[in-house]
């Protein structure tokens, strides 16, 4: 079936809840905005921050860059490892390395950040490529990420890959690039949310995933 295994970052790999919340709640803050309920947070796990400051609390663009800006103060040190890795991800990465599959991380978090991450919960080694955004926010939409990590790996057949990944921007950038995708439950999105962007197959626990690129049923 598939060669190619897309993997998102944030609710996919690793729980970034602690980490994104403290560090919006440190940019709302500089706004003189505080927020108590960490929850109300959780949907800027997964699209690109800009986007999540305009949409969520009528930010500038302007002000959208100075909230990233403040967002980066916390996390490059602190927030970046207030973090966790999914029960079953390790099995699952070490399961389908071994099956000769090639696995590439697709994220809209920054490369660096991503790299980090990666080499910090000691995930890094079984990725043939890590994709991500770029600082300056150049490069930072779901498509266009995937897009690039295909393009560095040199993908020729659309059909040999899948993208994995909690939200509906995995979904839908897959889809821009003619993917097919596999939507995961356990992270942040939900299936209402998955369905309705059109994901390919869905996938509860990462088993799932394993079963549905491999057609093996456990890790």
């Amino acid at each position: 079936m598939y060669r190619y295994i897309l993997f998102d970052l944030d609710g996919t790999l690793t729980d970034p809840g602690l980490g994104i919340t403290n560090s919006v709640m440190h940019a709302l803050k500089k706004f003189g905005i505080n927020v108590t309920d960490r929850a109300s947070l959780y949907k800027f796990i997964g699209p690109p921050l800009k986007e999540s400051f305009e949409m969520f609390y009528g930010f500038t663009p302007e002000q959208c860059e100075l909230a990233v800006t403040y967002y980066r103060e916390y996390f490059k040190d602190t927030g970046i490892f207030e973090n966790s890795v999914y029960d079953g991800i390790p099995e699952l990465l070490k399961k389908l390395n071994d099956s000769g599959k090639t696995l590439i991380t697709a994220t809209s978090k920054p490369e660096e950040f991503a790299v980090r991450i990666l080499k910090h919960f000691g995930l890094f080694g079984h990725f043939h490529y890590v994709a991500g955004a770029t600082m300056d926010d150049r490069r930072n939409r779901k498509a266009d990420i995937i897009k690039y990590a295909l393009e560095q790996c040199g993908v020729a057949s659309l059909s040999e890959a899948v993208m994995v990944g909690d939200r509906k921007h995995d979904i839908l950038g897959a889809k821009e690039n003619g993917l097919d995708s596999i939507g995961v439950l356990y992270g942040y999105g939900n299936i209402a949310e998955l369905q309705a962007a059109g994901a390919t197959f869905i996938a509860a626990e990462p088993p799932d995933i394993l079963h549905l690129v491999c057609g093996e049923q456990t890790v």
